[in-house]
């Protein structure tokens, strides 16, 4: 039997459980000197940039209002249109480090979109490579992953400006 070790889940799992509050505006409130520790690449303005903790490939970050709102009627134009912003920052910075041959970038919007945080809004943007899936994911529903995320850190953190919010 082959077994495949992600010990980093059971934080998921067992925070999952017992998490009071929205994750995504925890992760804001956070002094900005300890970003690294929760992967937050970017704080701009309206919104900041983050490694999914769970990501589907590496590369895999999240770009989300500080404003607390589960759908785009709520979201200001201004905040949305950063957001597309930090996307297109991403894009550059995915397709500069991991040499992407396309991306996915998408919302789940509610529970039943599949939204893991369904009461705050966030966009998913993600490299993808001809041939990125494999049997794991198609017969176990597991992700392979080639390298942790304080590494895709390291490599994506210099792509995005250093600004605090104001």
């Amino acid at each position: 039997m082959d077994y495949l070790w992600s010990p980093w889940r059971y934080q998921y799992i067992r925070e999952g459980t017992r998490r009071n509050g929205c994750p995504f505006c925890e992760m804001a409130r956070r002094d900005p000197a300890r970003d690294r520790e929760c992967y937050i690449l970017h704080r701009a303005r309206l919104n900041f940039v983050f490694l999914n903790l769970y990501p589907y490939t590496t590369g895999h970050v999240l770009v989300t209002p500080y404003a607390h709102v589960a759908n785009l009627s709520d979201l200001g134009d201004e905040t949305l249109q950063e957001m597309m912003v930090l996307a297109r920052q991403a894009e550059a910075a995915l397709k500069s480090t991991y040499h992407a041959e396309g991306y996915n970038a998408g919302m789940n919007l509610g529970k039943c979109a599949g939204a893991g945080v369904a009461d705050h809004l966030h966009l998913h943007f993600l490299p993808r490579w001809v041939g990125d899936t494999n049997f794991a994911s198609v017969v176990s529903e597991t992700r392979v992953l080639p390298e942790d995320l304080s590494t895709t850190y390291d490599k994506l953190v210099g792509f995005f400006r250093k600004t605090r919010p104001e």
